[in-house]
């Protein structure tokens, strides 16, 4: 059901990846009509249209490294004018962007999915792949006709490095070291939500419930 935002809320939204953070970008842009904002969408677009951030940061991004902060802030503060309802989405992803972010736009909540880390890893770990055509397939909602074969050709199926269980849970642990300073900073200005659980729908209808009563407010 759409609902109205009768005032400007700005709102970032905070997952660990794997732990259906996209699903709830979804259901927000649905039910909100918020305007979504991914800095990674953003420099894309970029590119694409040959800009002058595009030419600057193509070959940046071609060789695997890393935007400067000042860039993308400058990219951010010409993207927000004149909007309203934005949903940051992959940004800040660390404290002095988020401070930088404060000076250029108000946040209004900041929406925290906390996810079980084996949930995640369990969850991803059951993922497999025929290499060959790029089908992928999940153990928990798509599994193969034969366990361990793909079902149009037969050949095996593997597990990308990334999928395996104890790299998921490393890389977790690394997301939680460098979150840890952005939930104390949106923490101290009162407006981090926490929204724990294991299943996207269910943390969903805690995140409506609150994002509802916080709109009472104004």
């Amino acid at each position: 059901m759409r609902r109205t935002l009768a005032s400007k809320v700005n709102a970032i939204l905070l997952g660990a990846p794997g732990g259906g953070k996209g699903t709830i970008s979804k259901y927000l842009q649905r039910d909100y009509a918020f305007t979504h904002l991914s800095t990674g969408d953003m420099l894309r677009a970029h590119i694409r249209d040959e800009t002058s951030i595009g030419k600057e940061v193509k070959g940046i991004m071609a060789s695997g490294g890393l935007v400067s902060d000042a860039l993308v802030l400058d990219m951010i503060a010409e993207e927000v004018k004149g909007k309203k309802n934005i949903l940051f989405d992959g940004f800040p992803r660390t404290l002095e962007q988020a401070k930088a972010l404060k000076d250029i736009v108000d946040i209004d909540m900041v929406v925290e999915l906390k996810v079980p880390h084996q949930t995640i890893a369990d969850r991803i770990s059951n993922r497999w792949v025929h290499a060959p055509s790029g089908r992928v397939y999940s153990y928990d909602f798509n599994p193969p006709k034969v366990e361990g074969f793909d079902d149009e050709t037969s050949e095996p199926l593997s597990q990308r490095e990334d999928d395996k269980p104890e790299v998921v849970l490393n890389r977790l642990g690394k997301y939680e070291e460098t979150t840890s300073a952005l939930t104390e900073f949106y923490g101290s200005l009162g407006v981090l939500r926490s929204f724990a659980g294991t299943e996207s729908k269910v943390i969903y209808a805690d995140i409506i419930e609150q994002l509802d009563e916080e709109l009472k407010k104004r």
